[in-house]
């Protein structure tokens, strides 16, 4: 079968075709045949070596829906034939198949084109344990979203205000602020190279917000941090301007900073770590199939390459050239 493999750590173009024997469903595994493959900007970290590593050589992805085409020793969940998806670091993922345990498999409504169970379930199912779980919004929270505009971003904001939240949307454009308000966002700050701390703060009159999503970072870390009120919460679960550098603890405490800035939690959040049972992975991917079909969730399929153009679509991811999500069709 065909793959994007990668030898050797570096730009797009360390993603090469190449011919590998296509995988046998093992105990518990289901062998599924991909229709579309979700590129997430994970995938391009990983090519890249940093700042996650992967032992080489290996065939990149994180999210997936097709057709299960076999089925193994065991596995009696799942017939072939069956619709699915799947997200989560594994082998194997941008290839015409892919042998998945079928724990980590869930159905596709059959109201629902596999091409858009690709784009959504890795974010979408992002966006939601971030919303109801990380920190559970609710009705008069105020919640700080970072990359607004972004692939998680967009549904995090649509999932805030469908649980009561005050929405401000941090993006780097203003382009990108008008998708952040089209997508439900109360107020928007454009800030390419800061500055949001004092305007979240304006915003809510000097008292801080009660939650930022952070996804990028190194660059956003300490504004983030400033931004919140007193015992306010930073979820983070992303580095993509790169990894945070060391910091001290006591720092949370906020004795350097003004009144209204202290006790401070920070979390990090994963998504393994959010569907660690069957019943959770149902749940938070059915909200989000669900959504989508009842219209109340919109998803942006932004374009469609084929499997060997990979390294095009890495690239475009890298350049910050989509607000869409980008899919592969093996």
């Amino acid at each position: 079968m065909r793959a994007m493999r990668v030898d050797v750590f570096g730009r797009p173009e360390a993603l090469r075709m190449v011919e590998v024997a296509q995988p046998i469903p093992g105990p518990g595994e289901a062998l599924i045949q991909h229709s579309a493959i979700g590129v997430n900007f994970v995938d391009t970290q990983h090519r890249a070596g940093q700042p996650y590593s992967m032992a080489l050589p290996f065939i990149p992805g994180t999210e997936a829906a097709g057709v299960v085409a076999a089925v193994g020793p065991g596995a009696l969940d799942v017939r072939v034939g069956d619709r699915v998806a799947y997200a989560g670091i594994m082998p194997g993922v941008y290839a015409e198949y892919a042998a998945v345990p079928v724990d980590r498999l869930v159905p596709v409504p059959g109201g629902l084109d596999l091409r858009m169970a690709a784009a959504a379930l890795m974010q979408g199912t992002t966006a939601h344990y971030l919303s109801h779980s990380t920190y559970p919004l609710g009705k008069g929270d105020t919640a700080l979203v970072h990359a607004a505009a972004g692939g998680v971003g967009r549904l995090l904001v649509q999932f805030a205000k469908q649980r009561g939240a005050r929405v401000i949307a941090v993006v780097s454009t203003e382009s990108k602020a008008r998708i952040a308000g089209a997508d439900g966002a109360d107020r928007t700050i454009v800030a390419p190279s800061g500055g949001f701390a004092d305007a979240a703060r304006r915003l809510t009159g000097g008292r801080g917000v009660d939650v930022v999503y952070d996804s990028v970072g190194r660059t956003t870390f300490e504004e983030s941090l400033a931004a919140l009120r007193t015992r306010g919460v930073m979820a983070a679960y992303g580095q993509a301007s790169g990894p945070v550098a060391p910091f001290e603890i006591v720092r949370l405490a906020g004795f350097s900073r003004p009144a209204g800035n202290g006790s401070l939690f920070i979390t990090w959040s994963s998504n393994s770590d959010y569907t660690t049972t069957r019943e959770e992975l149902l749940w938070r991917a059915g909200d989000v199939f669900g959504g989508i079909l009842a219209g109340s969730l919109h998803v942006e399929l932004a374009g469609s390459f084929a499997l060997s153009e990979a390294a095009q679509a890495h690239d475009l991811l890298e350049r910050r050239g989509v607000t869409g999500k980008l899919i592969l069709i093996p």
